[in-house]
C-alpha cells in the first residue's frame, strides 16, 4: 500500500464511521423531477456547443503510462492514473454555475452537464446523473469500507465516487475530483 493512500485512509476513515464525512443537510432541496432526470439523460448534446473539442467516441483508448505522464498535469494523473484525490474545495469546477459539459480531462469524452450539476457542499463537483454509458463502476476497499468509484469508459481514467447520499430523485451524489474533468462552455 502506497504511503499516500495509507495516510488519506487514515484520515477520512473516521470522519465516514462518524457518520460526518457528507452533511447532506447542506444540500439545497432537489429541483429535479423523475422526467426531468430522463431528458437530462436524454437530451445531454443539447449543451455541447457547435464544434466543441470533445469526442463522442466510447472505443477504448489505450495509452502507455509515459504517454499519459507526457500528456496529463501531475495532479491530473495522479487522479486519473492513480485514482488519487484532490483536495476538497480546491478546484474551480465546484463552483461553475455556466451551461455546458463537463468532458473526461484524459480523453475529451462528455461525462455530465452542468444540468446534472448541483451543490452538494462537499468541496467536490456533484452530480445527480451521468452521461449513459460513458462511466463504468466498480468497488474500492481502499478505506476499508465499500465504496462504488467510477471511470470513464473511453480511458479508464479515475473521475469519483458515487453515493446514496444525494437529492431526490435519484438520491445519487457522483462526487468527482474536478482535475479530471474539462467543462466546455455551451
Amino acid at each position: 500500500m502506497k504511503r499516500r493512500t495509507f495516510l488519506e485512509a487514515a484520515a477520512v476513515t473516521p470522519l465516514a464511521l462518524a457518520g460526518i464525512a457528507c452533511d447532506s443537510s447542506a444540500r439545497p432541496p432537489a429541483t429535479a423531477s423523475e422526467a426531468e432526470v430522463d431528458a437530462m439523460r436524454r437530451d445531454w448534446k443539447a449543451l455541447l456547443a457547435p464544434g466543441a473539442d470533445v469526442t463522442l467516441s466510447t472505443e477504448p483508448l489505450q495509452r502507455s503510462e509515459a504517454e499519459w505522464k507526457r500528456l496529463l498535469s501531475p495532479a491530473q494523473f495522479d487522479v486519473l492514473r492513480e485514482d488519487g484525490t484532490e483536495r476538497a474545495f480546491s478546484s474551480p469546477l465546484d463552483r461553475e454555475k455556466r451551461p455546458g459539459v463537463f468532458a473526461c480531462a484524459g480523453c475529451g469524452l462528455p461525462l455530465f452537464t452542468s444540468r446534472m450539476k448541483f451543490d452538494s457542499g462537499t468541496g467536490w463537483p456533484s452530480f445527480i446523473t451521468h452521461v449513459p454509458g460513458h462511466l463504468a463502476t466498480e468497488k474500492d476497499f481502499k478505506l476499508i469500507l465499500p465504496r462504488t468509484e467510477y471511470h470513464c469508459i473511453r480511458c479508464g481514467g479515475h473521475q469519483g465516487h458515487v453515493f446514496d447520499d444525494g437529492p431526490l430523485p435519484t438520491k445519487q451524489r457522483w462526487c468527482n475530483n474536478g482535475v479530471a474533468l474539462r467543462f466546455v462552455p455551451a
